[in-house]
């Protein structure tokens, strides 16, 4: 079943912090895929906090964006998805999955689950607020003695969402165990909008393994394209022709990091970017030789002339040994 308009059915999980502009698009360079936002708050998206309308803004990108709210209002998720137009969104999901203590603590995200009639006034007043398409990002459950995945689907369908999204854990899991591939599997028979499964997808062949497994439509993932950039479009490829991916040279990780530094010093200026290009440098070098000794050399760098000098020197080191 064809997931909107999209012309993809790989979905890039919104993560805080990480789906920014400069990740979005160096996610899209590579080939098809469905590009997620950042999770944005209502509350400060309402107020025009200026970091929030940032995140939000996805105007002049040329793909299409879903950008994702957080939230537990009705009355401001109207606002909220009518401003998220404005800014270009291409469609708005719901986020009633994110375990984090401070979101559930604001009874939004994985909280939501617990509460029914509240979520489906969410996703009702959303619906009635703009033209987009509404989605909703959510979990198994809000612990193992509560699992209500498949009513909190059929809830949502009921409600107006024109797919879902389901995580194969817990709140109480957040993101240890292993994805429960049957919930999901319970979910899409239990519907009959689309569904994109979320949980343990780290490559080509997991994707293809948790579509046939639970006949879901789409397939969603998060923390494998850290420092992978180029997942979302192999596993694009590899569903609709068969192409299998090639292992990454140490040439291309390097430059697609280098690549990704540049993005990030052009959208947040020097001051930023640098502290900020160090959880991504630590994602890309992952598991080459002598990692650990420059990673810690390259968190303690205070500019950029030095940093981007050690990545040099660093890759280089690398290379030879490879060779």
């Amino acid at each position: 079943m064809k997931i909107l308009d999209f012309n993809s059915q790989v979905f890039l999980a919104p993560m805080a912090g990480i789906t920014d502009r400069p990740t979005r698009s160096l996610v899209a360079s590579f080939g098809d895929g469905v590009i997620f936002s950042e999770m944005v708050a209502i509350n400060a998206l309402n107020r025009k906090h200026p970091k929030t309308f940032q995140i939000a803004d996805v105007r002049g990108e040329s793909y299409p964006v879903v950008v994702q709210l957080v939230g537990s209002e009705p009355a401001l998720f109207v606002d909220s998805v009518k401003l998220a137009e404005e800014l270009g969104a291409h469609s708005i999901d719901i986020n009633m999955g994110c375990p984090v203590r401070k979101i559930v603590n604001n009874n939004c995200g994985s909280s939501l689950m617990k509460d029914l009639d509240q979520a489906s006034a969410i996703i009702k007043s959303a619906v009635a607020a703009t033209k987009l398409k509404i989605s909703v990002k959510f979990r198994k459950g809000w612990d193992h003695a509560s699992v209500n995945a498949v009513e909190f689907a059929q809830m949502c369908e009921e409600s107006g969402a024109s797919f879902i999204t389901v995580h194969g854990r817990t709140r109480s899991d957040f993101y240890s165990g292993k994805a429960d591939w049957d919930i999901i599997a319970e979910v899409k028979s239990s519907v009959k909008i689309p569904v994109v499964g979320n949980g343990d997808v780290d490559s080509v062949y997991a994707a293809k393994a948790m579509l046939d497994y639970t006949k879901a439509d789409g397939v969603m993932v998060g923390r494998a394209t850290l420092g992978a950039p180029w997942l979302i479009a192999d596993i694009d490829r590899y569903l609709k022709t068969g192409t299998e991916p090639e292992s990454p040279s140490v040439e291309k990780i390097k430059a697609v990091l280098l690549k990704h530094i540049a993005g990030l010093r052009e959208y947040y200026g020097d001051k930023a970017a640098l502290p900020l290009s160090r959880k991504y440098v630590c994602w890309y070098c992952k598991g080459l030789y002598d990692a650990k000794r420059f990673r810690e050399i390259y968190t303690k760098i205070t500019d950029f002339e030095t940093a981007l000098a050690e990545i040099e020197s660093y890759f280089s080191s690398v290379e030879k040994i490879v060779v």
